[in-house]
């Protein structure tokens, strides 16, 4: 859609702010009521920030949203420096907007090795991924009520993303049963979160396809080595710097980040 000069403002009031790490007190303009106008704020947003793109966080909108945007899904990107490792017991310090919204979420981290020349199904996705990864992702905000007005605001500002904790490589995992794995999320030794893929809409490939389309409907390019975090398992859990979470991945698999407020 065309943008216009109150987009163009409030893509900028939410770069500044990042860049600065200042609070956003009330959203900055008119809000956005369709995905297409909050995702045309994004997309100037990207453009005015200037970093590189090295992922994209997938989330799913709350029901009671859906009809409203007509979409179960929306998308923010990943800037290449906020993607961060978490091996070999290296734990990453990572920050929030402390005035801000903040929040950890236990995710699957997928990585895109080819773009479908035709049709992207869930039948076939698979086949264009080249690894995946258990983590968590940081969802994080200068604008305090950032999920408190509607799908089409928290997509207006990178849809609440500060950034993305690799964690290891889930093994063989073209043939595991990804659905049922179970999963939780830990704040500080306590369990704060529960639960298993299979209550994630069509699960984590169907992030990838919902993703893939949007891009392309938005004439964006998904380069080789994209992830994708496709969306949070146990819930949208809350934090505050210097609390530590740890996200559970069935019986082995583990990843552990610091959160650090700026």
């Amino acid at each position: 859609m065309r943008t216009n000069s109150g987009h163009q403002h409030i893509a900028a009031v939410f770069v500044e702010a990042r860049k600065a790490s200042t609070i956003v007190h009330s959203y900055p303009g008119e809000i956005p009521q369709t995905m297409e106008e909050g995702y045309a704020i994004q997309d100037l947003a990207i453009a005015l920030d200037g970093r590189r793109i090295g992922g994209w966080k997938v989330g799913r909108i709350p029901g009671e949203q859906v009809a409203k945007y007509n979409a179960k899904r929306l998308a923010g990107p990943i800037f290449v420096d906020e993607i961060v490792d978490a091996l070999d017991g290296h734990v990453p310090v990572m920050p929030i907007f402390g005035k801000g919204f903040a929040a950890a979420e236990a995710e699957i981290l997928l990585r895109i090795a080819s773009v479908p020349d035709g049709e992207i199904s869930l039948d076939t996705i698979a086949d264009h991924i080249d690894d995946v990864r258990v983590g968590v992702e940081i969802a994080s905000s200068p604008f305090p009520g950032i999920n408190e007005f509607g799908a089409a605001v928290t997509v207006s500002d990178f849809g609440n993303n500060k950034g993305i904790v690799l964690g290891p490589a889930l093994p063989d995992w073209r043939h595991a049963d990804l659905l049922s794995m179970p999963v939780s999320l830990q704040i500080n030794g306590s369990t704060v979160g529960a639960d298993r893929m299979s209550n994630m809409l069509d699960g984590p490939f169907g992030s990838v396809v919902f993703l893939l389309k949007e891009l392309k409907r938005r004439g964006i390019e998904a380069a080789p080595g994209t992830w994708v975090s496709a969306g949070a398992i146990t819930g949208v859990h809350e934090v505050t710097g210097g609390q530590t979470v740890k996200a559970c991945f069935g019986e082995e698999l583990e990843v552990v980040v610091k959160v650090r407020a700026t």
